[in-house]
């Protein structure tokens, strides 16, 4: 096995890759394309509905895979790939539309992809040059999710209720980034150690 192909052997070794918990992985995928079409469509409490299921599953994935020794490589890469698509198109969709009820800045979506193509550009350097790669989610990388998916949420059950908070969506507007900012640093510190390391 040479160290250019280790991640990717990683990967095949896996003795399992159809496990439920990659199945609900998966899901989350499938769901997001269904997800954008209801936002165009304005179909805002079915939107609601799926976003919170997705987001369900994201929780169920991860307990699936440690209570049935369901943890497989491909899981670790999937879960986070499924976040990101999940949130990225959801963001982007309702800036596009330009609805008054879930005013997204475009350059917000702009700054979450920046972000995202750091990351994912970092991660194939790393695997790239033959470094020994172990993807391991990181506190701050699983709040920043978190919080991107409760403003979502949050944007939703505002519309609801009819709420107008402009004082809190100003400030998650500025606490998101922040956060994005912090799991960024600590992915780039992480990814450095790689390079730093004289044998790999």
């Amino acid at each position: 096995m040479t160290e250019k192909n280790s991640f990717y052997n990683q990967i095949l070794e896996d003795k399992k890759f159809f496990t439920l918990s990659n199945g609900l992985t998966f899901l989350r995928i499938l769901l997001t394309p269904v997800i954008v079409i209801g936002i165009f469509y304005e179909k805002w409490t079915l939107v609601f509905l799926l976003i919170l299921f997705a987001g369900v599953t994201d929780v169920l994935d991860g307990y699936v895979a440690r209570a049935f020794n369901q943890i497989t490589n491909l899981g670790k890469i999937l879960d986070p790939i499924a976040d990101k698509i999940l949130l990225i198109c959801c963001f982007a969709a309702l800036a596009f539309l330009q609805s008054p009820s879930f005013p997204i800045p475009k350059w917000f979506v702009l700054f979450i992809v920046c972000r995202e193509s750091i990351i994912i550009f970092g991660s194939y350097v790393i695997v790239k040059t033959g470094r020994k790669f172990k993807v391991e989610p990181t506190w701050s990388g699983k709040l920043t999710t978190l919080f991107q998916l409760i403003f979502i949420l949050w944007l939703f059950i505002c519309y609801f209720f009819g709420w107008v908070p402009a004082r809190t969506y100003h400030t998650l507007l500025v606490l998101l980034p922040l956060f994005s900012i912090l799991s960024l640093l600590q992915y780039i510190k992480i990814g450095t150690g790689y390079f730093n390391k004289k044998n790999y």
